[in-house]
């Protein structure tokens, strides 16, 4: 799968306002903007209220684990998804993580 790398992106996803909010995690979708080819792309970030950067980079990893694990099966293809790790992130099990974004996927209609 590909990345989100440009601040660009991760606004458009935002903008297109579909989200779904679970305490590991928020989760963030929008329609690719290559109608050819269907490609999912993923972008995660963590801001400084998640804690200090040894924290946040600890929660990406968590999340990046979670989206390699269950993403490539079940994510609808050719969408663009941010997940947004929160402070619960670390500490949450890692089961429940994926709960959280087996739920988001299928609440937004994306899960396939």
């Amino acid at each position: 799968m590909a990345r989100l790398r440009r601040r660009a992106e991760f606004l458009r996803v935002a903008g297109y306002r579909k989200k779904w909010v679970a305490p590991g995690l928020i989760l963030q979708a929008a329609p690719g903007t290559l109608a050819a080819t269907p490609q999912t792309r993923i972008g995660f970030t963590a801001s400084r209220k998640v804690g200090i950067a040894v924290v946040r980079n600890r929660a990406r990893r968590r999340l990046k684990a979670a989206v390699a694990a269950m993403m490539p099966l079940h994510a609808a293809p050719g969408h663009d998804y941010v997940l947004i790790a929160r402070t619960g992130t670390v500490r949450r099990p890692y089961a429940e993580l994926l709960g959280d974004l087996e739920t988001g996927l299928k609440s937004l209609g994306l899960w396939r």
